[in-house]
């Protein structure tokens, strides 16, 4: 499994902060109609309970966006990846059909509100992920972004530089048709549903979508 540091910056600004870790040898292959029947059964569970104004209100989006308020950046301009998930559904526009492995993490993040860092493990570089702080000299290119400015968002870096933040992940490291290495981040900046549920059910999804072997799952606690 491998190793998560943490900045003392975001501990001091989110000291609940949890991180549910899975990684798994993984076949990723187009979406089944199962898995899209799932995903789509959540997207409606969704349109029911939430009102548009009301999705930021969740706990776990809620405690994301105050974690990006106390770094300096503005989560409305920058929306955490959930929440933008979810207002998607609400407004009618639907959510793209992709691969097993994008499309798990989707499940697991609309129905969770957790931002889900989905990352091809065998592109990380170095065998630590520390979370700090985004700074103005970052060259981040999130998925279908293009450059994006993380300054002051908590994003994770390898030992060649940063790779995930809770708004997009970087192309660097990003799930291909060619991944064999999941590596899922699951950020718990706030609880909502319990990370254990959370983690042991993405383990699940992956065995069941992704023909997911050698599973291991973990929580990063950062409490002394």
């Amino acid at each position: 499994m491998i190793q998560v540091k943490i900045d003392p910056r975001i501990l001091e600004a989110c000291p609940e902060c949890r991180i549910g870790l899975v990684r798994a040898t993984v076949v990723n292959e187009p979406t089944s109609d199962e898995l899209w029947a799932e995903i789509e059964s959540a997207a409606q569970d969704i349109s029911q309970r939430y009102e548009l104004l009301e999705i930021n209100q969740r706990p776990a989006i809620a405690g994301t966006r105050h974690l990006y308020r106390a770094l300096g950046k503005d989560p409305s301009r920058y929306r955490v990846a959930s929440e933008a998930l979810c207002r998607r559904i609400i407004r009618g526009l639907g959510i793209y059909r992709l691969t097993t492995l994008i499309d798990v993490v989707n499940l697991v993040s609309i129905k969770s509100g957790y931002a889900i860092s989905g990352l091809d493990g065998d592109r990380i570089v170095g065998d630590t992920l520390t979370m700090s702080v985004g700074t103005a000299d970052d060259v981040y290119h999130g998925i279908g972004r293009g450059l994006l400015n993380i300054e002051g968002m908590p994003v994770y870096r390898d030992a060649a530089g940063p790779i995930a933040t809770p708004t997009s992940d970087e192309e660097r490291t990003k799930f291909t048709e060619e991944t064999v290495t999941a590596q899922i981040n699951i950020n718990a900046f706030a609880p909502e549903m319990p990370l254990e549920e959370a983690v042991d059910w993405m383990a699940s999804l992956l065995k069941k979508y992704a023909h997911a072997t050698a599973v291991e799952t973990g929580i990063a606690d950062f409490k002394e």
